[in-house]
């Protein structure tokens, strides 16, 4: 054999032995699927309102929720999965309240991008948002990476480790 043709065959050898240790470490491992981190505790009466709320006074133009990303999103605010873990409605009610959103949750956006006040949309329909977003929960295994994303989206900075 050539010297390129033992080259040729040993790294095929680390290939196939390669391939054997990560089927073994793949069998000693198994992936366990926890299944979608997502749920929604809120009324389906609740859920369609708010849904809808969250279309119409243009949420979705900053904001994801379920993890579905909109791919032309360039303004950095936090994804509002799991807010209502995070999150009790009565906090959500005053912020979505507040003529001053910033003055609860300081933001790093620019002015243009800063949360806006709802302070002027009807009283039924903050409660309809601070119910659709209370209820918007997550599994508490996935609760320390929404923790974690709220975090460095609102600080820039990393979650820090305990």
């Amino acid at each position: 054999m050539r010297k390129g043709d033992w080259l040729i065959a040993g790294l095929l050898g680390l290939v196939v032995v390669a391939a054997i240790g990560k089927g073994i470490y793949d069998s000693k491992n198994p992936i366990v699927d926890k299944g979608i981190p997502f749920y929604s505790t809120a009324s389906k009466s609740v859920q369609l309102a708010g849904a809808d709320l969250y279309r119409d006074i243009g949420c979705r133009d900053c904001h994801t929720i379920w993890g579905v990303k909109n791919i032309m999103e360039t303004v950095p605010a936090p994804s509002l999965d799991g807010i209502g873990s995070l999150r009790t409605e009565a906090w959500l009610y005053d912020y979505f309240s507040s003529k001053n959103p910033q003055s609860i949750i300081p933001t790093r956006l620019k002015a243009k991008y800063a949360m806006p006040s709802y302070a002027s949309l009807p009283e039924s329909e903050r409660r309809v948002l601070a119910q659709y977003f209370a209820g918007m929960k997550v599994k508490n295994w996935y609760l320390q990476d929404v923790r974690a994303s709220e975090y460095k989206k609102l600080t820039g900075n990393p979650y820090p480790k305990k």
